[in-house]
C-alpha cells in the first residue's frame, strides 16, 4: 500500500481503544496477486474517499480455506476456517466487506457452522449502499460515459448468492453502455477458475473453458470486460491475451472502475 492509503489493522485499532465499523477482509489474491493488488487498492481508495471507517486484519488475516474445501481436503479447511474465526471472534468483529466473491461465499456460507457469524458483504453492494446514503457521489457523465462495457458474473457471487444487480446498477451509475452477454446472471458461464480449478491443468479438450467464456465477451463487442472477482479477472485477462486483443478491450473490476470515474 502507498503512504497516501490510509489501512489501518485491527490490531492498531485495539491498542487504540476502538472498534472499526467494518472489517475488510482482503483475500489470499488481494493481498499477493500483483494484479489483484491494484483492485485491493482501488477499494481502500473508494473507502477512504467515502470516510468508511474500516480496517483490516493484516498479517493475521490467513487463507479461508475455500480452495482446501473445493479440492476435497475438508480437514486442512477447517484448520484455516477455525483459526480465522478466533481471530474475528477476539476482535469482536460484526461486519465484514469483501472484494473476492471466493472469501464472500465461504464466510457468509460456511464460517456460521464453525462459530463465525457474520454479515458479510460484496464489495460492489458495499459501494452501492455507499452511493444510495450519500457518502459517495458518482456522476452519469463520467470518464466512462457511453463506453461499451460488459459484465462477467463471478460464480460465487452469482448463481451461489444471487448477487446480479448490484455491480451492474454501480456500472449504470457512470452512464456506461451496459451489454450482456448471451449467458449471463443465473445462465452466466464459470471463467474456469472457481472449485480450486485455478491451480490446477484443464481437463483435454478443444478449448479453454476461460476462452469460451472470453468468446461469450467478444460476441457484445466491448471495450472493457468487467468483473468482481480477482480470480474472474486473471481468467478474462488470459481469455483476451490468447485472441490477441489485448490492445483493443481492457479488463476491469467494478472497484477500479469506480475509483477511476472519481479519479482517484
Amino acid at each position: 500500500m502507498s503512504d497516501t492509503l490510509k489501512v489501518p489493522t485491527m490490531a492498531e485499532c485495539m491498542a487504540e481503544g476502538r472498534k472499526p465499523e467494518i472489517l475488510f477482509w482482503v483475500g489470499s489474491a488481494g493481498s499477493y496477486d500483483d494484479r489483484a493488488k491494484k483492485i485491493t487498492r482501488a477499494f481502500v481508495k473508494i473507502l477512504n474517499k467515502a470516510n468508511v471507517d474500516f480496517a483490516v486484519l493484516g498479517s493475521e488475516e490467513s487463507s479461508t480455506g475455500d480452495v482446501a474445501k473445493r479440492a476435497g481436503n475438508e480437514f486442512l479447511f477447517q484448520m484455516q476456517a477455525v483459526a480465522n474465526i478466533e481471530i474475528l471472534n477476539a476482535y469482536e468483529v460484526k461486519r465484514i466487506v469483501t472484494a473476492c466473491p471466493h472469501s464472500y461465499n465461504t464466510i457468509k456460507n460456511e464460517y456460521p457452522g464453525l462459530g463465525g457469524v457474520y454479515q458479510v458483504q460484496h464489495h460492489t453492494q458495499f459501494i452501492e449502499k455507499l452511493i444510495q446514503t450519500g457518502k459517495l457521489k458518482v456522476e452519469s457523465d463520467s470518464a466512462f460515459k457511453g463506453k461499451r462495457i460488459t459484465f462477467h458474473d463471478p460464480c460465487y457471487l452469482g448463481r451461489a448468492n444471487e448477487v446480479y444487480e448490484a455491480p451492474r446498477e454501480l456500472l449504470k451509475m457512470l452512464g456506461v453502455e451496459l451489454t450482456e452477454m448471451k449467458r449471463n446472471r443465473r445462465t452466466a458461464l464459470c471463467c474456469g477458475a472457481g472449485g480450486a480449478q485455478m491451480f490446477k491443468e484443464p481437463e483435454k479438450g478443444d478449448k479453454d473453458v476461460n476462452v469460451l467464456r472470453t468468446e461469450d465477451a467478444l460476441e457484445t463487442n466491448p471495450g472493457i470486460i468487467a468483473t468482481g472477482c480477482p480470480y474472474c479477472n486473471t481468467m478474462m485477462t488470459d481469455g483476451v491475451k490468447a485472441k490477441e486483443k489485448e490492445s483493443d478491450i481492457s479488463v476491469m473490476d467494478v472497484a477500479e472502475i469506480i475509483a477511476q470515474s472519481q479519479n482517484l
